[in-house]
């Protein structure tokens, strides 16, 4: 993925390759910040008023204030030209002792290897993370990744494209960026945001189209057994919209219909603006 523009508040539009972030950020030395990742189709962000909306509750959890974008936005996805592409928005507290907090709104092109992964399906491998949910910061969106990236990385170093977050008595949260889905006949299976889970904005849209498209929607507790069980599963994030799941921890899992359709529902509504 390619930077394409930066937008910084305060000083406005900044050459994507300069250094912009003061090493003293308490988003960089301790992770204290918030952030957004939102798909842009034909340049208009999709739903950012949502992601707006759920980075405010992100950053009141965090201690900043409300957020303040005046017109980064715009600047950033003018200044990148592109039609199709992924907005970042990260508000942080700024320098240590200074008080004055930082929004950085930055615009990349979408990885090359998406549509690649949608045929074929990506393979997840569980990683147990030793708790039940994300506790105290459950449902935040920060920049404190760690534990994310690191699940990544092992899910890699494992031969798979991602990971899948697992509780104690193996009970299901999500992957490090995206909801986990999963289809027995016409009901839909995903973890419930009470368990402390990211309330995905992709994952609020889907149990919008799901209806719609025949599907019913069970949210609750669910264990590594009951995924294993069903008859196909798929993640949903901003980026990767409605992505099949092929395996999981070596477990071939079939491809099905549900997550053909409900991308090209999601791909219609993001058409129609």
């Amino acid at each position: 993925m390619t930077l394409l523009a930066l937008a910084v508040s305060g000083r406005g539009l900044v050459d994507p390759n300069a250094p912009a972030v003061f090493a003293d950020d308490e988003a960089f030395l301790r992770g204290r910040g918030a952030f957004e990742t939102v798909r842009v189709y034909g340049g208009r962000p999709f739903r950012l008023e949502d992601h707006l909306r759920r980075l405010g509750e992100s950053a009141r959890r965090l201690g900043l204030p409300e957020p303040e974008l005046p017109g980064l936005v715009d600047e950033a996805l003018g200044a990148a030209a592109q039609a199709d592409a992924v907005l970042r928005i990260y508000w942080t507290p700024g320098r240590e002792g200074d008080g004055d907090p930082i929004a950085y709104v930055l615009v990349r092109d979408l990885p090359a290897e998406l549509e690649d992964q949608r045929a074929r399906g990506i393979e997840l491998v569980s990683v147990r993370v030793g708790f039940d949910g994300p506790g105290l910061l459950g449902g935040v969106k920060s920049t404190s990744y760690a534990l994310n990236m690191a699940a990544i990385d092992l899910a890699k170093s494992r031969g798979a494209d991602d990971a899948l977050l697992v509780g104690a008595n193996d009970l299901i949260l999500e992957g490090p960026t995206s909801n986990i889905w999963w289809r027995r006949g016409r009901t839909l299976f995903t973890p419930g945001v009470e368990l402390g889970i990211l309330a995905g904005v992709t994952r609020a849209v889907l149990i919008e189209l799901a209806p719609a498209a025949g599907y019913e929607i069970e949210e609750g507790a669910f264990a590594l057994a009951d995924l294993l069980a069903g008859e196909e599963a798929f993640t949903t994030s901003s980026v990767r919209e409605v992505m099949p799941v092929a395996a999981l921890d070596g477990s071939r899992v079939a491809l099905g219909p549900a997550a053909r359709e409900l991308q090209q529902a999601l791909c219609r509504l993001a058409a129609a603006g």
